[in-house]
């Protein structure tokens, strides 16, 4: 593996060209960007101060901490896993070892939510939302961002990513509208909600160790194992989204490449029919919306 060597009173932006060199050496595929944001996040600066301090030399410690972040990228740890920090929905979300890192193609839920929202005219409505297995809360707390008049609740059976979220809602100032609930998936949840979200483990137990080193090293196994055939969390949730679903309510789920038809049965031996499927940025299909297959009975009607 490629060692960043850096000398004494070199400046930073020649550490930056360094970097990034070493990273394109080995077939990273945005040096340059991982580079800068790396040495900004080991100097302290932003990237306005990276421009202005461009042509400073190095001290020893500026050296050793540049250099302990590369170590860290070269073995292929996420960039977000390594300041803490990663962008979604343009909102900054918090990450620790017991969250996901949340992913592009995970919006795809979002403009999945607000399309099913905005059908039915509802976008101002006091919503209640649910996002089962929040991790970060970035899915829960996108969408109470875009929902000015919603209320939300995310589940996570990790008390340590509970306590992420709920610090990413504060941030966010989002604390008053959003609660946070340990249990396995929505087990302890009873009542009703407008919309139900989730991006549950997906990935087959035996594929894992397949899986880019970036993500199989360094993510959560548990928020990545669906079982044997990827779809264990999906029986478990269509179990219990029909008892806490509202009548005209909306599932919306995320699901790996290839497994719509499988999530699709599932859902409808449970009562639930899809009515839509969306596409991430890179074409594949990855989310699909569902609603209750007829309509429940209210009781007291």
């Amino acid at each position: 593996m490629t060692r960043l060597d850096l000398a004494s009173g070199m400046t930073v932006a020649a550490a930056r060209r360094r970097f990034a060199d070493a990273l394109r050496q080995e077939g990273f595929d945005t040096p340059d960007l991982d580079a800068r944001v790396l040495v900004a996040h080991a100097l302290g600066l932003d990237h306005a101060g990276l421009i202005r301090e461009s042509g400073r030399a190095l001290s020893a410690a500026d050296i050793d901490a540049i250099a302990a972040l590369a170590a860290r990228r070269l073995k292929r740890e996420p960039v977000a896993r390594i300041v803490g920090v990663k962008e979604f929905w343009s909102l900054p979300f918090s990450v620790n070892a017991a969250t996901l890192v949340p992913r592009p193609e995970t919006e795809t839920v979002v403009e999945a939510s607000l399309k099913a929202i905005d059908a039915d005219g509802r976008r101002d409505d006091a919503l209640r939302i649910l996002d089962i297995g929040t991790g970060s809360g970035a899915l829960l707390l996108a969408l109470l961002a875009e929902l000015p008049n919603a209320y939300g609740i995310g589940t996570d059976i990790s008390v340590d990513a509970l306590n992420v979220a709920r610090s990413n809602a504060v941030r966010l100032g989002m604390a008053h509208r959003a609660g946070f609930i340990c249990c396995d998936f929505a087990a302890a949840l009873r009542g009703s909600f407008d919309l139900i979200v989730t991006n549950p483990p997906y990935v087959e137990s035996e594929a894992i160790p397949m899986l880019a080193p970036g993500v199989r090293d360094y993510e959560p196994r548990r928020a990545l194992d669906g079982g044997p055939d990827g779809l264990e969390a999906y029986r478990v949730i269509a179990d219990q989204v029909p008892r806490i679903l509202a009548p005209q309510g909306h599932f919306i789920a995320e699901f790996g490449a290839g497994q719509s038809a499988a999530v699709e049965a599932i859902l409808h031996q449970r009562g639930l029919a899809v009515v839509g499927h969306s596409r991430d940025m890179s074409g594949v299909l990855r989310t699909l919306t569902a609603v209750y297959a007829c309509q429940p009975s209210i009781p007291g009607s």
